[in-house]
């Protein structure tokens, strides 16, 4: 069975994305996403996008990380899945539904009302989650935030001084959170300006994080270090986030398709 994929990144987070709205997939199970999102034997991916049909929306998206875990929400992705829809649209997600509008400088989205409650994070047990009473090693008193799947956030003095590659499968696991955990370290530029690394659940460092760029915003504005607009600084680029009066987030930036192709099912199943 011959099934064609599209290739994106946004910002070089990249995606394989199948359309199965007119085509069925088989069974997609966890050993075919990590053969699929291997860089060497397979396509090659940190996400597997799998496009449905949904009644109440423009159309269902599916998010599978490269380890072969399904998750709620990828800001990158969506701008992806936007740009490749061409049109104003609305793009269901197991994080809920959110808007799309393509535009001369990328895409825009609606992300939506981010949450704090501890259990909506969610975390093992209560605690003030803006000023989380837990360390690991040079990373302390966090800030956890759910923008359509979790995250935690620390402020450091120089992102690029952290080793993330080690603390951030540490964080990513610890009881603490039931769900796995998104960790971000983020440093202040200026009143509009953030410097962004993450550890992405499920994939590992990456180049760019959408979800984790608009967490990351919200906390900052949260604790008071930056205005309810700024632009914030990945290894990939920049994604512009502004935190409306109406408590939604918009998240701007590029999106690239890269090219077209097709694999044998049985190949990957």
């Amino acid at each position: 069975m011959r099934i064609a994929f599209t290739k994106m990144h946004g910002l070089g987070n990249d995606f394989i994305v199948l359309d199965t709205r007119e085509t069925a997939l088989p069974a997609l199970a966890p050993e075919s996403v990590r053969a699929l999102a291997d860089r060497t034997r397979g396509i090659g991916c940190d996400q597997l996008i799998v496009l449905e049909g949904d009644p109440e929306a423009t159309v269902r998206m599916r998010i599978y990380n490269a380890d072969g875990g399904e998750v709620e929400a990828c800001g990158n992705a969506a701008r992806a899945i936007g740009l490749l829809l061409g049109e104003p649209a609305t793009i269901a997600t197991a994080g809920g539904t959110i808007a799309t509008t393509p535009e001369a400088n990328g895409v825009s989205v609606d992300m939506g009302e981010p949450r704090f409650e501890w259990d909506a994070i969610p975390l093992a047990y209560a605690m003030d989650t803006l000023v989380m009473p837990v360390g690991w090693d040079m990373l302390e008193q966090p800030v956890a935030v759910n923008v359509g799947n979790p995250h935690v956030v620390f402020f450091v003095d120089d992102a690029d001084a952290v080793p993330l590659e080690t603390l951030g499968p540490e964080i990513e696991r610890d009881p603490l959170f039931p769900r796995r955990i998104n960790v971000n370290v983020a440093s202040v530029a200026g009143r509009h300006t953030l410097h962004l690394r993450v550890w992405e659940r499920g994939v590992g460092l990456t180049r760019a994080c959408g979800t984790g760029a608009c967490a990351t915003a919200v906390a900052a504005m949260r604790r008071g270090l930056v205005e309810r607009h700024v632009t914030v600084h990945l290894p990939g680029g920049p994604l512009a986030i502004a935190w409306g009066e109406d408590g939604r987030i918009t998240m701007t930036g590029p999106a690239t398709e890269a090219f077209r192709g097709s694999f044998e099912w049985g190949d990957y199943a």
